[in-house]
């Protein structure tokens, strides 16, 4: 049996519903941490399974920064017009939003890159790489690629507020927490 206060802690960290919560303890026998990981094993599920679901509702929100220099707009996108409105979805949005004015990602997924943007960095990779082992060069230029990809795209970013998670781990959670897929639709960022 799984006490009402460890299941009361997971829903205060994880904001899943309390049969959740209680079903993951159960299952975890009573471990916070392996419970944690249940639940976003669900959620990735949750998640397959809603992969095809129309998202038709969302929140747009903007940041500004403080002098007014940098600003940024977020489209964050879900089902129902019922998560929509919910203000812990709006608030993400919101600090997607200051995550995008904080770091410029130039590509909300990887899928976005084009083959001439990775095409321009692997040239420069490799001119930067000429001088290493022969052996070598072909992990140095893949790496730093990645490297590229992860700083130039939002999901693979590490989340501003919370660098343990990233933008498509705060997603994960926040498909969990409101039993529908959330997806990021469109940013974009300003500065003068």
């Amino acid at each position: 049996m799984v006490s009402t206060e460890l299941i009361k802690q997971l829903r205060d960290e994880t904001g899943v519903s309390i049969m959740q919560c209680k079903k993951a303890l159960e299952e975890a026998g009573g471990d916070i941490e392996k419970a944690k990981i249940a639940l976003r094993k669900i959620s990735a599920q949750v998640a397959a399974k809603k992969a095809d679901r129309d998202l038709g509702s969302g929140a747009v929100q903007a940041y500004i920064h403080a002098g007014n220099s940098v600003g940024a707009v977020a489209v964050l996108a879900c089902e129902t017009d019922f998560v929509a409105k919910n203000e812990e979805f709006v608030k993400t949005a919101y600090d997607i939003a200051m995550h995008v004015a904080a770091t410029a990602p130039e590509f909300v997924s990887r899928e976005q890159v084009t083959e001439e943007v990775t095409a321009a960095a692997r040239a420069v990779f490799e001119e930067e790489a000429s001088d290493k082992p022969e052996d070598m060069r072909a992990k140095i230029v893949e790496g730093k690629i990645d490297a590229f990809l992860k700083e130039k795209v939002l999901l693979e970013q590490p989340f501003v507020k919370n660098p343990e998670t990233t933008i498509r781990g705060l997603l994960e959670e926040a498909t969990q927490k409101f039993g529908e897929r959330v997806e990021v639709a469109e940013i974009a960022r300003f500065s003068v």
